[in-house]
């Protein structure tokens, strides 16, 4: 099949945008109030040891991140309890400012029966008086993914988690509950009433509105006119409007006119690839046109709605939107996808902009850095890969995207091969670019400032290169940087 993209790719590519530096010693005053967390998928932590902990917590903390949102889907005892304990002891030994709370995996922990609840309850009753647990407004911070359609054993969802938990008196009055259930948030009232303080909003981090479908139907109606479909395109990269959905239905569950805690998500990537015989999910949600960055700069752009950031994830290699670095137990069969395609200089975006939205200043760069990233192959790659293509790849392009940050005017100089450079001026901040790639590409970039060059990434070709002819799919992203000196 064909890529929509090939119809507004001359319009997307070779364009830049930037985002000011400015530099603050002021702090707003409900700066303490925001936080970003990030997910961490404790099932991949198998053989971590201690000091796999340590490692973690201070990379994150040197990231701007505030804590750790722990994804357990065990069953009570296993050794995902054993690692939650791990973390804590880390946590503690490094210092107080570092925060865990639970994210309760309900696609995986067992939900229809009274017990369920009860084992629920232990989990999380074991863990929330730590010194390192995260507490909000006075009571311990619990979240999840899913359970839109647990019980536990009562006639209803809203009366399991009414009465089985969040007003169970286990936990009534000691936790702030802030779910992230899957469903239209215009029926959180009146089924979640006394069960939810908050929203965790996890699909926020994609545009999931950009489907195949959709890309066609810009396509067929916009032949000819490729700015409009790019504009109509653009216009979902790092929307909010999901947030502000999110937001007017947490007011309407809202009692006496108090606010509800919103936590809104933002993510790198998204790719998976598993078979019937594993996961049985294979398809992309879109992630070109610079989408962690620009949602980063709506978020902090729309900071007095929204409490907390989540970023998706720390390491979920599975569904390819790490940040972090790739260890643990993968797992199994992605490897494929993940092996030798790092993400941390994620981390270096992250940094800037998670202060950002917790102080309420604009980004701040303190140092120059190129970052450029990329698919491994072309968007209608054939391969002779069993599986197929993942759902929704045709919204695809074949792009190098770049994000130069500077502390000062300058210009960069772009390419994937010896005859294809193009040169972009550069503003102090972040500035972000796209070129095109074609087979047998690879990264480079030049920073340049008053005749000297400040920066330079250079891409070996054994790490990276764009390829032809692909055996199977792969449409992970590589990310490279390289930081001045």
């Amino acid at each position: 099949m064909r890529s929509f993209f090939t119809v507004v790719s001359l319009l997307a590519l070779s364009r830049a945008a930037v985002i000011p530096l400015r530099r603050s010693l002021n702090e707003r005053q409900d700066a303490a109030e925001k936080l970003v967390v990030a997910h961490f998928m404790v099932g991949n932590t198998f053989p971590y040891t201690l000091q796999d902990w340590t490692d973690d917590i201070n990379l994150a903390t040197a990231s701007g991140l505030s804590g750790f949102a722990l994804n357990v889907g065990g069953v009570l005892g296993d050794f995902q309890d054993t690692q939650t304990a791990n973390a804590f002891q880390a946590a503690e030994a490094i210092g107080p400012d570092f925060k865990l709370f639970f994210s309760l995996d309900m696609s995986a922990l067992a939900c229809a029966t009274v017990d369920d609840g009860a084992a629920l309850r232990t989990r999380v009753t074991n863990f929330i008086s730590r010194p390192n647990y995260l507490q909000r407004n006075g009571k311990a911070f619990v979240s999840t993914f899913a359970g839109e359609k647990c019980t536990f054993g009562q006639g209803s969802v809203g009366d399991g988690w009414k009465t089985q938990f969040a007003q169970h008196p286990d936990l009534q009055g000691k936790m702030e509950f802030v779910p992230a259930f899957f469903i239209d948030p215009a029926t959180f009232s009146p089924q979640f009433s006394g069960v939810m303080d908050g929203d965790f909003n996890f699909n926020s981090g994609w545009p999931l509105e950009v489907t195949t479908d959709f890309a066609n139907g810009i396509s067929t109606n916009l032949t000819g006119a490729p700015p409009d479909g790019a504009n109509a395109l653009n216009k979902f990269i790092g929307s909010t409007d999901t947030d502000t959905q999110h937001i007017q239905s947490l007011a309407t569950l809202a009692a006496g006119g108090a606010k509800l805690t919103y936590m809104a998500a933002v993510s790198p990537w998204f790719f998976t690839h598993f078979g019937p015989d594993s996961f049985n999910k294979n398809f992309i949600f879109l992630a070109d046109q610079h989408l962690y960055s620009r949602r980063w700069e709506n978020l902090i752009a729309e900071r007095d709605q929204i409490d907390l950031v989540e970023v998706v994830t720390w390491n979920d290699y599975g569904e390819s939107h790490y940040i972090g670095p790739i260890k643990g137990a993968l797992p199994p069969g992605s490897e494929a996808w993940v092996n030798g395609f790092p993400h941390q200089a994620f981390l270096d975006l992250t940094k800037v902009y998670a202060t950002a939205f917790k102080t309420g200043q604009p980004p701040v760069v303190d140092k120059d850095e190129i970052i450029m990233y990329a698919r491994p192959h072309p968007a209608n790659a054939q391969a002779s890969d069993a599986l197929g293509p993942p759902t929704t790849f045709q919204v695809t392009q074949d792009a190098v995207w770049a994000v130069v940050m500077a502390t000062a005017p300058g210009s960069v100089t772009l390419s994937t091969t010896a005859t294809d450079a193009q040169t972009f001026d550069v503003q102090a901040g972040i500035n972000k670019f796209s070129i095109p790639i074609a087979p047998g590409g690879t990264l480079n970039g030049v920073l340049s400032r008053n005749g000297a060059n400040v920066v330079q990434l250079a891409t070996p070709g054994t790490d990276f290169t764009f390829n032809g002819a692909p055996t199977t799919f792969n449409y992970n992203t590589f990310v490279a940087s390289a930081v001045a000196a």
